[in-house]
């Protein structure tokens, strides 16, 4: 069959007999992916890479590594599906349920001890795949806190490199057989029952911010009190391994925790983390990292930079701009954050994490719903002002004017 079908699409599928060549042929493979579509899987364990490509090139009748590379070329669209088999998302509620009633009943209320009243929990999802994870945590939080508590006060970051996995935690809608690891209470205390499955709360949900962020290349996120990344660095190469763990040394307060998988010891060669409870998998900080470490992970992003400030040439209009008095938020064609001024930050508690959120994902979305939003902005030519709006803030109800303005 696989004959008939490599003579049908052009692509001879004769399997390569040199071992060495058909590791040759792999790492061009490799680095097409890389310098062509974008993605760079150079660090991963090349034994685990090769078992999850073999499964996709064996589906399509496909046996060397050479020919798959055709194959990639002729039809683009094979892009996404390999990516699909390559990026497995295994997860679920409360994974290994020992170690989550050890994170509520130990970690969760240090956590909560520590942080004063006025300042904000922040928690991370590294690999969060369909959202299982971090919805898991914010359970614990809000059975801790209590639900105002929490929604007040806990800043959930969720993030990974597959779109297709953030959109679908976006969504927060799971099957019957998804949510069986969530006791009964807790799941009709968070969970409203669908035709389409098993909805996780909205309130909780928009505390949420979902972000494409590579481990490897991108600057980690800072000042996290608990960063889960649970059965992620079992897929990279030792190396790989150290400068994630560096990144996330470099994210964790010095009072903060790592959430790790069973799989995954913190072995790195640097010793930056030890374990608070080896059987669990939490750490904690044990040393700083290098100087030169420290001021590589200061840099943010290239494309957060772009859209938060003003490039250096308009030095008059953002100094204009960041002073106004007036709370000013800027939205781009899909409704997502691209601007926001000083005023606006303060009040809402906005950072750079924020930047490409969606509207209706921000506190400030309380005030107007997206779609009156999109109505106004349209009348009135893509700029409006929100007179008196009433916001809870540390000194009380105040009233301010906002002003918001969408670009195209």
């Amino acid at each position: 069959m696989s004959a008939q079908k490599g003579s049908e699409d052009g692509f001879p599928h004769e399997r390569s007999p040199d071992p060495e060549e058909a590791n040759s042929e792999f790492e061009i493979l490799l680095n097409y992916l890389k310098d062509c579509r974008g993605c760079d899987l150079t660090c991963y364990k090349r034994s685990s890479l090769m078992r999850r490509f073999n499964y996709r090139i064996q589906s399509l009748g496909i046996e060397s590594y050479g020919d798959y590379l055709k194959y990639l070329q002729y039809y683009p669209q094979e892009y996404l599906a390999l990516l699909d088999d390559v990026f497995i998302n295994v997860t679920s509620f409360f994974r290994d349920r020992n170690t989550w009633d050890y994170l509520a009943a130990t970690i969760i209320p240090q956590i909560i001890a520590r942080a004063s009243s006025n300042q904000p929990i922040r928690i991370w999802s590294a690999g969060c795949a369909t959202g299982q994870e971090i919805y898991s945590l914010l359970i614990l939080f809000a059975e801790a806190m209590g639900m105002e508590a929490c929604l007040q006060r806990v800043r959930a970051f969720a993030t990974d490199v597959d779109e297709a996995a953030i959109a679908q935690a976006r969504q927060a809608t799971y099957s019957l057989v998804e949510i069986a690891g969530i006791p009964k209470e807790l799941l009709d205390k968070y969970f409203e029952k669908t035709q389409r499955g098993y909805v996780f709360s909205p309130e909780i949900r928009q505390t949420v911010v979902f972000s494409h962020h590579d481990l490897i290349q991108d600057p980690p996120l800072s000042r996290i009190d608990l960063l889960a990344c649970r059965n992620v660095l079992i897929y990279f190469n030792t190396e790989t391994q150290s400068s994630i763990l560096s990144r996330f040394h470099f994210a964790i307060k010095n009072t903060g925790f790592l959430f790790m998988g069973q799989t995954e010891p913190v072995t790195n060669r640097r010793r930056i983390f030890k374990p608070l409870d080896i059987n669990q998998r939490i750490y904690i900080k044990e040393q700083e990292i290098e100087l030169e470490d420290y001021l590589a992970l200061r840099a943010k992003p290239a494309n957060l930079q772009r859209n938060f400030w003003f490039p250096p040439e308009n030095e008059f209009w953002k100094t204009a701009f960041e002073t106004r008095h007036l709370a000013h938020l800027a939205l781009d064609g899909r409704g997502n954050l691209i601007l926001v001024n000083q005023r606006a930050r303060t009040l809402f508690e906005l950072e750079i994490e924020d930047c490409q959120r969606p509207f209706h994902e921000l506190k400030i979305s309380q005030l107007i719903s997206p779609h009156i939003l999109n109505q106004a902005l349209h009348t009135n030519r893509n700029i409006i002002v929100l007179n008196d709006i009433e916001w809870n803030t540390e000194k009380g109800i105040q009233y301010f004017n906002i002003e918001i303005s969408q670009t195209h």
